[in-house]
């Protein structure tokens, strides 16, 4: 081999290790490209890499890079699900990590064919949410200053500057004799809060939320009761079970983290665990699950999974999707982050599945676009629509 091709060799090999880090530029891609080109069939360069490493940069560069050879009657890969998960796992990933630059690089007519149509882009979700305190008053949290915005019972009522609604204890005792009083925290859709409960727990609450909750901690149990989607880090009390109660679940711990999917919407209530051990309810029911299962609640009866991906559950708590699913289940996640309506033009088939992780932090058209890269679908955005079209 001349010293020249040995030259080529060392750079070419930098520019996949590049690629496959999602570090490699634009003008490194097209090179990439125009390689695959002449050399579809030579490995000996991939054949460089750790072993690991090898299939999954080839799926890489045939998927992303060589977009355009793929078959149009093929949108996703319909094998099994094993195959088409990891596969468009890799996809979409890659397709995040290097940003637009692969989706406009490809031939100017194919881009675009799939020209995302975009008559006003949207921007994500933020920290937004209502707090109503005991005595019924209603206060807009995202139009508060930082600091102190209430006062109960004793208890201090403090919002910080990352978006935490925090409650303090600023006495030592509570009247015994008093009845309870109750907050309430909602989330609208297109929003997310972080609360801190008066014992000290952490809940994090996703779109369309809402979780309502004593201002003291008193006797044998300490109960909330939420909708929609939360995330616990229950601070730990031996004395006092924490109990979340949902549409007639109970999910019972003493401290540990998990997390409840409970919107009105969905067949199933899901409750997943991450560490520790929490026992569910329903009617005469009773499930204890350990780290890594989920028990799903619906039709009178509790299932158990067991190998859960935790993080695809928390991706949301997070700060990004993490798809493993279908078109209408994603976009049934993008209309309660993005506050938008879902119109669809034809049924989506159920069996095609889109996998990958991207930033909630994007606007909708950055998400909207890397659904179309993998699949024969596409999209048009009007007003607070989101047109689902072949």
């Amino acid at each position: 081999m001349s010293d020249s091709q040995k030259e080529f060799d060392k750079y070419l090999l930098e520019i996949i290790t590049r690629f496959k880090n999602g570090e490699a530029t634009s003008a490194e891609i097209r090179e990439i490209d125009q390689w695959y080109e002449s050399q579809s069939t030579n490995t000996r360069y991939t054949d460089q890499l750790p072993a690991d490493e090898q299939i999954e940069t080839r799926q890489k560069m045939l998927r992303n890079v060589k977009a355009s050879i793929r078959q149009e009657t093929e949108p996703v890969v319909k094998l099994n699900a094993y195959k088409k998960i990891k596969g468009l796992a890799i996809a979409a990933t890659v397709l995040l990590a290097i940003g637009t630059s692969i989706y406009f690089g490809l031939d100017k007519q194919k881009t675009e064919h799939r020209q995302l149509v975009v008559v006003n882009d949207i921007a994500p979700g933020s920290n937004t949410a209502t707090l109503t305190l005991a005595n019924g008053k209603k206060i807009n949290l995202a139009a508060l200053n930082n600091g102190q915005i209430a006062s109960q019972s004793g208890i201090r009522i403090s919002k910080t500057a990352d978006g935490q609604l925090v409650y303090e204890s600023i006495a030592n005792e509570t009247d015994p004799g008093s009845q309870p009083e109750f907050n309430t925290i909602e989330v609208p859709v297109g929003g997310q809060w972080q609360v801190i409960l008066p014992d000290r727990s952490k809940v994090w609450l996703n779109a369309l939320s809402s979780i309502t909750y004593p201002l003291h901690f008193t006797g044998k149990e300490r109960n909330v009761k939420i909708s929609g989607e939360a995330y616990f880090e229950v601070a730990h009390n031996p004395k006092m079970p924490f109990k979340v109660h949902s549409n007639g679940q109970t999910v019972e711990v003493l401290g540990t983290h998990f997390n409840i999917m409970a919107y009105a919407d969905e067949k199933l209530m899901k409750t997943t665990l991450l560490e520790g051990a929490v026992k569910v309810s329903e009617g005469k029911q009773t499930r204890l699950l350990v780290p890594g299962e989920q028990a799903q609640v619906g039709g009178g009866s509790i299932a158990v999974t067991r190998a859960i991906d935790v993080e695809d559950v928390v991706a949301w708590k997070n700060g990004y999707f993490k798809f493993d699913e279908n078109l209408e289940a994603i976009m049934a996640k993008v209309a309660k982050w993005y506050n938008v309506e879902i119109v669809y033009q034809f049924k989506p088939d159920p069996d095609i599945v889109y996998a990958g992780k991207v930033s909630r932090a994007k606007n909708i058209s950055s998400l909207l676009k890397l659904i179309e890269f993998d699949g024969d679908v596409h999209f048009k955005i009007e007003g607070r629509r989101v047109i689902v079209m072949k």
